[in-house]
């Protein structure tokens, strides 16, 4: 099933595309940015993937907002590099996958959170009240 799933694809692959783009920084000695953009960067998918076993809803949506996290900060890593001109290495196509891949984990996190909201809304009022405060204000 995993196989299947979009975003854990997407996820794996631009991990692998940001370790090519870490082996070529390395190789140009830049090694501080690049260093910074290999953790943000595969952080992502390790999240991505600890989220299709997560334990509870509340965990899947904390596990992908983390994943989305990391990616808003792996873009920042992106531009600051094409913007630096360090290793003369164009980052655009990096950062196009990257703002498609931060798309895709807002719209789980919005969507996931709305179900939760949602869900806890058939409940009666005293239920729904406390599950609110479990559920949904869990960060």
């Amino acid at each position: 099933m995993q196989e299947d799933n979009l975003i854990v694809k997407k996820t794996f692959e631009f991990s692998l595309s940001i370790i090519e783009l870490f082996k070529n920084l390395k190789s140009n000695n830049e090694y501080v940015l690049s260093k910074q953009l290999l953790r943000s960067g595969t952080s992502i998918g390790a999240n991505v993937n600890e989220a299709t076993a997560a334990q509870s809803k509340k965990d899947f949506i904390h596990k992908m907002a983390i994943a989305s996290k990391e990616a808003r900060e792996t873009k920042y890593w992106l531009k600051l590099l094409n913007a630096s001109k360090l290793g003369n290495i164009d980052c655009d196509e990096e950062i196009n996958e990257i703002s498609s891949i931060i798309n895709i984990l807002t719209k789980i996190v919005k969507t996931s959170q709305e179900n939760l909201k949602f869900n806890i809304k058939k409940l009666p009022w005293k239920q729904q009240k406390k599950k609110y405060y479990e559920e949904v204000n869990f960060w």
